[in-house]
């Protein structure tokens, strides 16, 4: 009888063995009928001169079906799009696709196909929990070095709050050491045959390896929610700078008792929720009632903790948030409706024209990411990477506004050579933001028109004008009104300005 025994156990566990990998096999077929090919022509705008469009290329990635027949990928794999086609995994024959909703913020697009017969066969992916670190996750997609869709394993190492290279915002993400190379861009990424997340970006480099990240499953979840009155509004941001508060001195300073904690508002953005709500000098304790430590992080099941900013991350735009301070040592309750606002040098930009507008030859436009993208970084002016990264809007200036070249003529001779000046007034109007200058040019100082641009524009080697130039750009006002129509037709620029700037 214990021989008996000795033999039925092995033939047991083996029977049991054959069972699951049965179930791994099905289960593993019917995410492969979830994955899609996206084959994308993209022709993205020219910043310099923002009339003309960039030469066309072809990219591409991956996606996944989800129900309601509708595909789900990255929205920088379909970006500045203007043709899309899709193909299932193991298909022969591509579909023609649509974009039906883009979250550049948060790195999820919405494809439809018109033709039924793509999702003929297709299995719709099921959304799973968020997984913990060590968590084992499958990543599919169609990454470069291949055709046929690619299966790559690994676990999951880290979760918080890390920035999105597409849109710079700062916001949850799933780090993992599975493989995600180019093309796995869009790709779902599975734990136990459940969605967790999709593919979206990874180091490049020899100091790290083996590091990829994944938008997490709630992140995903929040873009439905957000695009479910048929529009995309956007992730909030309470727009505030803020500093840890880990020094004793510094929380001394501020008043604050041993068992009171949070982080010191440095700077409030001109016009964010925060604005005329938060002060500087404020201590921010708590979100939505969780308590925010001197390090800026919350609880976040277990023992992991998050920068508060994520609790921001996941409202609606709308939607009030409470907040507890401490204002001069008293506590005080308060609360924001969060909203879009603007940076002083706003962007990146997807799938938008650029906003220019061209008087007497010069070519207004604002500062924006964009525009300083266009050139390897090195290259860019000091000055604009200081607007970027150090200045705020104000109630004064909204936006940079630049003279970024002179188209020539005879109006303008004495300029020719101007490029990339910051405009400060327009015959006597202080300009806060592009349409500022619309304004001002349509009332001249007698007749001229006077520019003041300021004292470094074109200096620094940034360009062949004279940083000595001076700061006055005058046109006659009567010649000016000839000369426009003119400039437009030899320079083949199709409009003074762009659509957004019409009436």
């Amino acid at each position: 009888m214990r021989n008996s025994k000795v033999f039925i156990l092995p033939a047991l566990l083996l029977l049991g063995s054959c069972f699951v990998a049965a179930t791994i096999e099905a289960s593993d077929d019917a995410l492969k009928k979830s994955a899609v090919q996206i084959f994308t022509v993209i022709k993205r705008p020219n910043y310099y001169q923002p009339w003309e469009m960039g030469y066309q290329y072809n990219s591409g990635g991956s996606g996944f079906i989800v129900k309601g027949r509708r595909i789900l990928t990255n929205a920088h794999v379909v970006s500045d799009q203007v043709y899309i086609q899709v193909k299932k995994a193991g298909d022969t024959k591509k579909y023609t696709a649509h974009v039906e909703h883009v979250a550049h913020d948060c790195e999820v697009a919405m494809l439809t196909v018109e033709d039924p017969a793509f999702f003929d066969g297709t299995i719709p992916v099921e959304f799973g929990p968020m997984p913990f670190q060590r968590d084992k996750v499958a990543a599919y997609g169609f990454p470069i070095g291949g055709n046929d869709l690619s299966i790559t394993e690994g676990v999951v190492s880290r979760i918080e709050v890390q920035t999105y290279t597409h849109s710079r915002k700062d916001l949850l993400a799933i780090q993992t050491d599975a493989a995600i190379n180019p093309g796995n861009s869009g790709g779902p990424v599975f734990k136990d045959g459940k969605l967790i997340g999709i593919s979206f970006q990874s180091y490049s480099g020899s100091r790290v390896e083996n590091t990829g990240y994944i938008v997490p499953v709630i992140i995903v979840e929040r873009f439905l929610k957000d695009i479910g009155d048929g529009r995309h509004d956007g992730v909030p941001d309470l727009g505030i700078f803020w500093q840890k508060l880990e020094s004793e001195a510094l929380r001394k300073l501020y008043k604050l008792g041993p068992s009171q904690n949070g982080v010191l508002v440095t700077k409030v953005v001109y016009d964010s929720p925060a604005w005329n709500v938060l002060r500087e000098g404020d201590i921010l304790a708590a979100v939505d009632g969780i308590r925010i430590a001197n390090d800026g992080t919350v609880p976040y099941r277990k023992s992991e903790r998050l920068i508060f900013s994520h609790i921001v991350s996941q409202h609606q735009m709308g939607e009030e948030i409470a907040l507890e301070i401490f204002r001069s040592g008293a506590p005080v309750k308060l609360a924001v409706k969060v909203k879009p606002f603007r940076s002083l040098v706003s962007g990146p930009y997807y799938d938008v024209r650029p906003t220019y507008f061209v008087f007497a030859g010069f070519v207004f436009l604002p500062l924006n990411f964009n525009y300083m993208d266009a050139w390897d970084w090195k290259d860019v002016d000091p000055r604009f990477k200081y607007f970027l990264e150090h200045v705020l809007p104000s109630e004064n200036r909204r936006q940079v506004v630049l003279i970024n070249e002179v188209l020539a003529d005879d109006i303008n001779i004495g300029y020719h050579k101007l490029k990339r000046a910051v405009v400060e007034r327009i015959n006597g109007v202080a300009i806060r933001d592009i349409r500022d200058v619309l304004d001002a040019v349509s009332k001249p100082q007698g007749d001229f028109h006077v520019i003041e641009i300021d004292h470094y524009s074109g200096s620094g080697g940034q360009s062949d004008y004279d940083g000595d130039a001076g700061t006055r750009v005058v046109v006659d006002a009567k010649a000016t009104a000839k000369a426009n129509e003119p400039i437009l037709t030899r320079y083949r620029v199709p409009a003074d300005r762009s659509d957004d700037l019409k009436p």
